[in-house]
């Protein structure tokens, strides 16, 4: 029975890089972000990433930090890549540490001294990836769908509220109505397929527009979205 106290689940959190903080106009963005789609960023998770970043070694730094987000109705529950002092003051202002980015190294690993370096893997060929996950019922408001190290295809609608997941490209053969996240696992070279676009978000890699940032021209239309030059691009079929 107490095995069934712990049980894992994926969740979709925000980063936000803690040196953005500190920069107004990134916070005059965010505003404006928040104000197209209020519902959609109430109470949203943040995770707070601080690679490459200055300070935040107290208490009270993390706090102020979770105080400019509570200001646009985000709320900041974690870090991640930090230093060992980075680690402790995070953990006294109540905030969980998430493992680095799988995109980007560990600064602790980077800074160990002369540790060996071993080879780097193969890069996995398409052979070695797992088959596709298919889906051929509609997706109902409220559920996740996660193809972890593969691709997605659903063949029918997914409605709002609903979420696909995919380390690899996710294919829709219906309507988008929910969330799409493609390369979750920081493949930038994924791609979302839809044949309507009416989705609330879509996200390849981290990098996302919401439903009000779609071009209208391309609601409701059959499209495929790609990440060029780190934006995404929203093209016609």
């Amino acid at each position: 029975m107490a095995g069934n106290l712990v049980q894992g689940a994926l969740f979709t959190v925000m980063v936000v890089r803690a040196g953005m903080l500190r920069d107004a106009a990134f916070e005059e963005e965010l505003q404006q972000q928040v104000g197209r789609s209020p519902r959609f960023f109430l109470n949203a998770p943040v995770v707070l990433d601080l690679k490459d970043s200055e300070g935040f070694t107290t208490e009270e730094a993390f706090l102020d930090a979770g105080e400019a987000l509570r200001r646009h109705t985000l709320a900041l529950v974690g870090v991640q890549n930090a230093l060992p002092e980075q680690i402790s003051a995070a953990a006294a202002a109540g905030l969980a540490v998430f493992a680095p980015n799988s995109t980007q190294p560990s600064r602790r690993a980077a800074q160990a001294a002369a540790a060996p370096v071993a080879a780097a893997p193969a890069a996995m060929t398409q052979s070695a990836r797992p088959p596709a996950r298919l889906v051929t019922e509609p997706v109902r408001s409220g559920t996740q769908i996660y193809a972890r190290g593969t691709d997605l295809i659903v063949t029918a609608a997914v409605s709002a509220g609903a979420e696909l997941v995919a380390d690899g490209h996710i294919h829709v053969y219906g309507a988008l109505r929910g969330r799409a996240l493609a390369g979750a696992g920081g493949d930038v070279e994924a791609r979302i397929f839809c044949s309507r676009l009416e989705a609330e978000l879509v996200s390849i890699a981290g990098r996302y527009l919401v439903s009000e940032q779609l071009p209208p021209e391309q609601r409701g239309s059959a499209v495929h979205i790609a990440l060029v030059d780190d934006q995404l691009t929203v093209t016609k079929n």
